[in-house]
């Protein structure tokens, strides 16, 4: 979501500078159009050419030094950035911000931009925590500039503590939700996503192969366009996503509860995890032993949290799933009418690059008038762009073209 948006990195003189080639491997991976400023100090951590390199442009380093024909150097790199990142940002850095002193090319550039600007502080764990150092981030704050809070852990320093620069994933995330439109800002969005577990005895349980990827990829993309978010998850393997109300859950009867306690603030609820439809009858209180006989394993009805959720829909928009292995429209429709839902997003288990645990899928999306919209395989990413494109659609009072 980043191809041809133009960022401009400002790298200044702290140890974490190296992280900074790796933010820059990693946006322009996401197409993004990398240019980097770096101060003295920096230079002396890392080299023009490992960003030169790594970017495919010109580093600029010199407030005097020509930037082309007729051009200024902080005028022109000003005004081709969309968006300022300055990471690793030092207490010198910042306290320089703060005063609004120009005395090299980056604290130009920072003064002469219209872009906005994302600081990522790093230093040591005392540094950081000087009433200094926090007076001036909560005055570049009140200015309307984004601060990434460092993490906590073990700095270059040997000491312990909050210093530690952000890691380059966290920043990415961040430097897509500042460049993505806030056309879902006002919404509160309740997603489900994962597995469940149902325990039959202490060490055993039944679940199924859903590995939380698409539900987690519709709480990331929601936030970044400006919604507040909660997911409730079942167990899986991914990072909690930044910036969201994260609620962990392993059962059905857990998830149902969940979701329930926090309808009543939702205005959208999508329904992405893959509840089990069972649960054992019973749940034995030791483990149940191995024996030559057959084992029977009596099961009863979870609750249907998405048709609850419907009944008690209001002016809510409610979104669900329907992964299918024959019949697919035809399942997936009756889904959508018998559980009252505003439309529904299906896919074949079947087919390639669709089923569980895929970083891909390939929707088809219904809704209650019959219209069926089909689209291609696609990153879950772009998949769920394209379900909150339609919960907008749904809140402005449209409806999907027919695609079939």
């Amino acid at each position: 979501m980043l191809k041809e948006r133009r960022i401009v990195l400002g790298v200044t003189g702290g140890i974490a500078a190296y992280k900074a080639a790796e933010l820059v491997r990693e946006l322009v991976r996401r197409e993004a159009k990398v240019r980097v400023v770096m101060t003295d100090h920096a230079c002396r951590f890392v080299t023009p050419l490992t960003f030169e390199t790594l970017s495919g442009n010109p580093v600029a380093t010199d407030l005097f030094q020509s930037a082309g024909s007729f051009e200024i150097g902080h005028i022109s790199l000003a005004e081709f950035a969309e968006l300022v990142v300055i990471a690793p940002a030092t207490a010198n850095i910042i306290g320089k911000m703060a005063a609004g002193l120009a005395d090299d090319l980056l604290t130009t550039l920072l003064l002469a931009t219209n872009a906005p600007i994302l600081i990522c502080p790093a230093m040591n764990v005392k540094m950081y925590a000087n009433d200094i150092v926090t007076e001036n981030l909560a005055r570049l704050v009140s200015r309307g500039h984004a601060v990434l809070e460092p993490g906590y852990g073990e700095l270059a320093c040997r000491a312990e503590g909050q210093g530690r620069l952000a890691e380059v994933a966290e920043i990415a995330e961040e430097i897509e939700t500042i460049l993505a439109p806030k056309d879902l800002r006002g919404e509160h969005i309740l997603v489900t996503a994962g597995p469940t577990q149902e325990p039959f005895d202490p060490v055993r349980y039944i679940t199924n192969y859903s590995s939380g990827k698409m539900g987690y990829a519709l709480a990331v993309v929601a936030r970044r366009r400006g919604a507040a978010v909660t997911i409730v998850s079942g167990p899986t393997e991914l990072p909690a996503p930044q910036g969201v109300v994260f609620v962990p859950v392993k059962t059905a009867l857990e998830m149902r509860d969940a979701v329930m306690a926090r309808l009543e603030e939702a205005t959208v609820v999508i329904k992405a995890a893959a509840v089990a439809d069972y649960r054992p009858a019973a749940c034995e209180r030791t483990k149940i032993k191995k024996k030559d006989a057959a084992l029977t394993v009596s099961l009863k009805r979870n609750p249907d949290i998405i048709s609850e959720a419907a009944r008690r829909k209001g002016n809510r928009i409610v979104v669900g799933f329907s992964m299918e292995s024959d019949n697919v429209l035809e399942n997936a429709r009756a889904k959508l009418m018998n559980k009252g839902m505003d439309f529904i997003v299906a896919n074949d288990v079947t087919e390639p690059g669709a089923g569980f645990r895929a970083d891909t899928n390939i929707i088809r999306i219904i809704d209650r008038e019959g219209a069926v919209e089909t689209f291609p395989l696609m990153d879950k990413m772009d998949v769920a762009g394209v379900i909150l494109d339609r919960v907008k659609k749904v809140r402005d009072g449209g409806r999907i073209r027919d695609g079939l």
